[in-house]
């Protein structure tokens, strides 16, 4: 069978729209960080899934979730109020376009992020390896609320001179007020960091989020010469278009 039965180990909630929750990990369960997989609750006799980027790291012995709660989605409006000792069905197969086998080695490796599309950059950033392959790795992650900076503390803790934190806040008042897509096309946010203009020789990108932003940064990204990954090999940018499947 697929999917394997998990227990509810922990839920924190962020804000009255998103929560994280972590869960044990099946025993044979195997995935890159950065990758996504199905899980999802039994409604009466039957299993309601989506795919849910994995927040903890391949280290880890439990799987961490970052999640949108849509009052009346089908499983989101459920999973809102999971308890420790609660049952989550999990896949046995993890995928996706976000690890770092997606983008070559560089110089800035830039990740642009939305609301739960923070998920899979958590378990990047938690790894250390990540960082052998590049000089910097910046963050950005925009949201609505300052309490939908999910992991904000977190982040800033790590302390590693390697990785450069942006959180911007689009509807209440904060320091950077901006989208983060909007920084990183108009060369402001490089700018701002003190570190040379995103080229598609020296740099990657990765991206996830919603449609939106992903859709205009990858027009962007393609207009100025980068190359999108595919399944045909590695380019300089890649997104998570599983992503769209969160918000349900």
């Amino acid at each position: 069978m697929p999917y394997s039965e998990q227990t509810v180990q922990s839920v924190r909630p962020w804000s009255e729209r998103t929560f994280s929750f972590t869960l044990s990990r099946p025993q044979d369960f195997v995935f890159e960080n950065g990758e996504f997989v199905t899980i999802g609750l039994k409604r009466e006799g039957k299993l309601v899934a989506r795919a849910y980027s994995i927040v903890s790291t391949a280290a880890h012995d439990h799987l961490e979730f970052l999640s949108i709660h849509v009052p009346d989605g089908p499983l989101t409006s459920h999973l809102v109020n999971i308890r420790p000792g609660d049952s989550v069905w999990v896949n046995s197969k993890a995928t996706g376009s976000l690890t770092r086998n997606h983008v070559l080695p560089g110089r800035t490796l830039y990740m642009l992020a939305t609301g739960t599309g923070l998920a899979p950059f958590m378990s990047l950033i938690r790894d250390p390896r990540l960082y052998a392959h590049y000089e910097s790795v910046v963050l950005v992650h925009s949201v609505r609320t300052v309490a939908e900076l999910a992991y904000r503390s977190e982040i800033e803790a790590l302390a590693n001179p390697q990785l450069r934190y942006v959180p911007t806040v689009t509807r209440e008042a904060f320091p950077t007020p901006e989208r983060g897509g909007d920084l990183f096309r108009s060369g402001e946010l490089s700018r701002r960091l003190g570190l040379p203009a995103p080229d598609p020789a020296h740099d990657r990108v990765m991206i996830c989020g919603n449609p939106e932003m992903t859709r205009q940064l990858t027009h962007h990204l393609k207009d100025a010469g980068w190359t999108l990954t595919n399944h045909r090999g590695i380019g300089n940018f890649t997104t998570e278009l599983a992503f769209v499947v969160h918000h349900e």
